[in-house]
């Protein structure tokens, strides 16, 4: 994944949804299988990838985890991104699978995250009202 890919998906390029498509190709996932990861059904996948409708934040950063991009990159085309096609590289399958269990373990940690914010802010909440 390399920062060589601005011009072919650069915002004046490529949409949204061009760019999660393309990332979702090159982590070698079905929608249905990315649909499942995240939560939601396929039918919501296909409407962001086909520009119809947007995820919220919490699901834009899961998407960033899972896919091994940026989240800069999935809305601008800016960052760690994807290989343009013509440049795409083939990974062994060893190294696929590696990939594939680190960005569940991103995506895993993004939701831990998520998580231990909220309850930051209801705990803040208790406190302020005891006070």
């Amino acid at each position: 994944m390399t920062n060589d890919s601005y011009d072919w998906f650069s915002a004046d390029s490529a949409t949204f949804g061009d760019r999660l498509a393309a990332a979702r190709d090159a982590a070698g996932m079905s929608q249905a299988d990315l649909a499942r990861r995240l939560g939601v059904k396929a039918s919501t996948l296909r409407g962001w990838e086909e520009d119809q409708s947007e995820p919220r934040a919490n699901r834009l950063s899961m998407l960033s985890g899972l896919l091994g991009v940026s989240l800069p990159w999935l809305l601008t085309g800016e960052g760690e991104g994807v290989e343009p096609p013509s440049e795409a590289s083939e990974l062994s399958g060893d190294v696929s699978a590696i990939l594939a269990e680190l960005r569940d373990l991103r995506a895993d940690l993004d939701a831990k995250v998520g998580r231990l914010a909220i309850l930051e802010k209801r705990l803040r909440a208790k406190l302020k009202e005891e006070a």
